[in-house]
């Protein structure tokens, strides 16, 4: 029975024994006395004013109060149900959806410390805030025109997570409440977008004399050689899958599935090349000859003007690299891999290989940025532009100035493979560049024995 109907009828009770004591409300005595003494019925206004009437009131009464009662608290329970149905219990992946994100993008992000709210994005997209925004900024224009019913910093959101953590196409649908294959749809727009939109203004190759200038004084400062613009390295980017048809031309030298990965970096560890275009059973020489900066640079599309006399050879600005690479006028390699030279042969050597150890941390921080290349889950087809756009990516966290994650993790083994063999096309490079190595080891043995 409802316990507000029961507070009633007590109260109903208490007020009937206090106007008539000597009736009990429960009692019959009062309607049998009047049917057995034959008298006439009691007119209305007798049964009013008569004290036997009482309980017949009371009695009413408390039937109204009853149904009042229980009809109050069905309809209730009838809105309790009610807005339970319209409210259902948030699910688990509410954090993720568009109203979240908005609302972290927007209202959250300025409650917080400009320190605290970039490791929060970091953390989630691997990028501070303003480089999170600069990225959407550049994109916006084309992710708008490609009809995504996602908004746009939303969609560019979604991927930074996969690259930066490696999920999967299909983790990231149940987390997101999306399809797999729309994910991958997303996945591929955006990284289309940032290698081939975004590339051409944070991967370039340094020709103005200003940046020439700033780059061979760095390479100076760290290997003391002079004109050193860059140093060039090759790494594979292990495929989680590859047709068992392809199995050993993609079989890197450290036995998994890869593509190659060549980039050449400054001494901010800044990208200015980047190549993805051969499997990873490819040797380095051939993947760099396959390339359009190898290319530019022997048909001399590529003119350094930054020229300098080292004991009468005219210097330009030169890549430095390890012996898998060919020798040529263009890009320096060690004169042994064992350190068997001279003592002039071994210094050079290695002040060049602390030239080449930049390229090797740039790639170590690449990978540990953008932890999917330590596993690359996207179909083969889509591999190089996955790999170019998180180098892109790369290139704009190092401008800015980001915390670099240890490199150390993510580096290769040393390379024990023999020396590239030198083409006849190339001969003249080679000579040139045999020449001009000697020079430069020369120069410097004589320069650092006088300290």
């Amino acid at each position: 029975m409802d316990q507000n109907f029961l507070l009633m009828l007590t109260n109903l009770l208490q007020l009937h024994s206090s106007l008539d004591p000597t009736t009990s409300l429960l009692s019959t005595s009062s309607f049998s006395t009047t049917s057995t003494t034959g008298a006439s019925p009691a007119s209305p206004s007798s049964l009013l004013s008569s004290s036997a009437a009482t309980p017949l009131i009371f009695l009413t009464i408390a039937s109204l109060l009853s149904l009042l009662s229980s009809s109050g608290s069905a309809k209730k329970r009838k809105i309790k149900k009610n807005q339970s149905s319209l409210s259902p219990t948030p699910p688990e992946n509410s954090f993720y959806s568009v109203a979240a994100f908005r609302a972290l993008s927007t209202e959250h992000i300025w409650a917080l410390e400009a320190p605290l709210r970039d490791a929060q994005w970091r953390a989630l997209y691997g990028l501070s805030y303003p480089v999170f925004t600069t990225v959407v900024e550049k994109l916006k224009p084309y992710i708008a025109a490609s009809n995504l019913s996602l908004p746009s910093d939303y969609a560019v959101a979604m991927v930074l997570s996969r690259l930066a953590h490696g999920y999967s196409a299909k983790s990231l649908a149940s987390r997101y409440s999306l399809e797999p294959y729309l994910i991958s749809k997303i996945t591929n727009m955006i990284t289309r977008l940032l290698a081939t939109k975004l590339y051409p203004e944070f991967v370039k190759i340094p020709v103005s004399r200003r940046r020439l200038v700033e780059i061979t004084q760095a390479f100076e400062e760290i290997t003391s050689l002079p004109n050193v613009c860059g140093a060039i390295d090759s790494s594979p980017i292990k495929l989680r899958k590859v047709n068992s048809d392809y199995d050993n031309l993609y079989k890197c030298k450290y036995g998994y599935d890869s593509v190659l990965l060549q980039v050449v970096a400054d001494h901010k560890k800044i990208f200015w090349d980047v190549c993805v275009k051969a499997p990873g059973g490819e040797d380095d020489a051939s993947h760099f000859r396959d390339s359009l900066l190898y290319n530019r640079l022997i048909s001399g599309d590529i003119v350094w003007d930054k020229v300098m006399n080292v004991r009468g050879h005219h210097v330009r600005p030169f890549v430095v690299g390890d012996w898998c690479y060919p020798l040529l006028s263009f890009l320096m390699t060690p004169f042994s891999p064992n350190g068997m030279g001279t003592p002039a042969h071994n210094l050079f050597d290695g002040m060049l290989m602390k030239g080449r150890a930049v390229v090797v941390d740039a790639v170590g921080l690449l990978k540990g940025r953008w932890r999917i290349l330590q596993n690359l889950n996207v179909g083969l087809s889509h591999a190089p532009q996955t790999i170019v756009a998180c180098c892109v990516l790369h290139n704009l966290c190092q401008i800015a100035r980001e915390p670099e994650p240890d490199p150390g993790h993510w580096k290769e083994p040393d390379e024990n493979a023999a020396p590239a063999r030198v083409l006849e096309s190339e001969k003249q490079f080679f000579y040139f560049g045999e020449s001009l190595r000697q020079a430069l080891a020369d120069d410097l043995h004589q320069r650092l024995s006088a300290r």
